[in-house]
Formats: structure tokens, sequence, C-alpha cells
């Protein structure tokens, strides 16, 4: 919530969550930002897919062949991570073209980088090709 914050970015969530919105580590976490984030939650990731109809939406994984930065990211464009333990479930990346499945490149046989800082990573980089609109 935070990045989304001050990124200027909406953060979809699609149930079920690991974790409790109204949970009191959620809101000492994210109370400040809570407010100033746009937050959208769907019961399944169909009815995601459905409010994001007309955006490009791309998978973001390991088993990716796409580098990140390859991408002309344009506003509008829509990121999906899986779940931090698994990434994303293997039905999910079938429907993907490869094209859109993209991946961070790492050095061989390293453990994933944690979902916050691979976020991180994707958003700053759409985020710095789009000029980093609104940003003070």
């Amino acid at each position: 919530m935070r990045l989304c914050a001050n990124s200027g970015c909406q953060l979809h969530l699609i149930h079920p969550l690991g974790f409790e919105l109204d949970d009191k580590r959620m809101r000492r976490a994210g109370l400040d930002y809570i407010d100033k984030s746009l937050v959208q939650e769907y019961p399944d990731y169909a009815s995601c897919l459905e409010n994001l109809s007309g955006s490009r939406i791309f998978a973001c994984s390991t088993k990716g062949t796409k580098n990140y930065s390859e991408i002309s990211y344009q506003a509008g464009d829509a990121l999906i991570f899986g779940p931090e333990t698994r990434g994303l479930p293997e039905g999910v990346l079938d429907a993907f073209d490869e094209n859109n499945v993209l991946r961070i490149p790492m050095l061989e046989n390293s453990r994933s980088i944690n979902l916050s800082n691979t976020v991180s990573i994707f958003i700053f980089e759409a985020w710095r090709q789009n000029s980093f609109t609104g940003a003070i």
C-alpha cells in the first residue's frame, strides 16, 4: 500500500488473501497510507480481469522469458504478481502470451527476490518510462 500511495498506482487485491486488511498489524503498517492508496478488492481472478479489460496486462514471474525493462510501459498498464511463496499459478501463466510474461534477471541458482522488492522494481521502471508522472 505504501508503494502504491507513493507512486500513484492502484492496488488490486484478489481473494483469498494471505492476510486480513483489518488485521492489527496491517493497520499499524499501513494506517497512514491506506487513505492515500487506491485499493480495489475482488472475490476472484476472473472479476479482476473483467475490471481490467481494456488494459494491457503483464504477468510477472520467474518463469518469464522477457526482461521487465524490454517493455515500453504505458499509462493504464497492469502488472499481476502471485503470492510470494509460490508465484502465479500455471493456469494463469498459460493464459498469457509469452511476450507478456516478464521477469527480473537474476544470477543462476538464486532464490527469488521477495515480492515487495520485485513489485518496486517493476513499478519504478514503468513510472520512470512515463517520466515519473505526478511526482514532485
